[in-house]
């Protein structure tokens, strides 16, 4: 399993997940964190410019033997050279983490190849890579309707998506599979809903209570099945064999050790009725709203 993993660093750089209590983590955990991982053979580091401090954390701590995929931010504005700002940025992004090329350089937002510029920015991109920069390219989408009207205008090497036991549209789309075949890298984070499916009822926010039904049937499955909810959302995602990479985000050593003691082969076959399409839920970017 551990070679399917790879570390998310959202909360390296700043307070990331709703089940955060602790804030951004420490300097000192990071590097227990890295340090541990490094030694169960998780070697991906996911990151990106708009983690906050996460690329200098990691910078000073040192990741030259790691994997590490980064992202690009939303471009400033409209009236810029595109291809004088990716490379900067690259550039950036290099130096802060103290390294020679990127296993992999996203698009944070997608929809950008849409608009006027984003031929250029798909060709700079296209670039860094030929100038051994970074090895992959691709984009982190946010719904599989994206690659709808992106996949026949470009071709990528990574697709990141969210894909978890609530939020399963990357599989019901047929994306997952057409991606597979395609032979791009498939990439899922948000296995835990940010935490939220790892709450029990009293800690979930009361937001969350009017999907009180759902979360009833969440419950009782896990123990019908006496599964823990890592164990569930774990062995859920990871039995999906199209998925060459799940992204993990932890907040502590112990977060970190508790998901690999999940051990491959656990199998978890989860009624669609726990599946979830209110984007009020499954999308973390409006629960500020709710």
């Amino acid at each position: 399993m551990n070679k399917r993993l790879a570390l998310g660093t959202a909360q390296f750089g700043l307070p990331y997940g709703i089940a955060n209590q602790s804030g951004q983590v420490d300097l000192d955990e990071v590097k227990n964190i890295l340090t541990y991982a490094c030694d169960k053979g998780v070697t991906p580091l996911d990151t990106a410019i708009a983690y906050g401090e996460s690329e200098s954390v990691l910078g000073k701590i040192g990741v030259e033997h790691w994997q590490v995929i980064s992202k690009l931010p939303t471009l400033p504005s409209e009236n810029i050279d595109v291809n004088a700002w990716v490379n900067e940025s690259v550039k950036d992004s290099l130096k802060r983490l103290g390294i020679p090329r990127l296993r992999g350089l996203l698009l944070h937002n997608s929809q950008q190849l849409l608009g006027p510029h984003g031929k250029e920015l798909y060709q700079s991109m296209t670039a860094l890579k030929e100038q051994g920069k970074v090895d992959k390219i691709g984009v982190s989408i946010y719904s599989p309707d994206e690659l709808n009207v992106l996949w026949p205008h470009y071709q990528f090497d990574i697709v990141q998506a969210p894909f978890n036991i609530l939020d399963r549209r990357l599989d019901t789309s047929g994306w997952l599979r057409r991606l597979h075949v395609a032979g791009v890298e498939v990439h899922t984070r948000s296995a835990f809903l940010q935490g939220l499916l790892l709450m029990n009822t009293i800690e979930r926010p009361d937001k969350f209570k009017r999907w009180h039904s759902l979360w009833g049937q969440w419950h009782q499955w896990l123990e019908n099945n006496n599964l823990s909810p890592l164990q569930a959302c774990l062995g859920f995602v990871m039995s999906q064999k199209e998925i060459d990479r799940v992204v993990v985000g932890v907040d502590s050593l112990e977060h970190l050790k508790e998901i690999l003691t999940y051990k491959e082969g656990i199998s978890v076959e989860i009624s669609k009725t726990l599946m979830s399409e209110d984007l009020n839920l499954i999308n973390p970017s409006r629960w500020s709203l709710l």
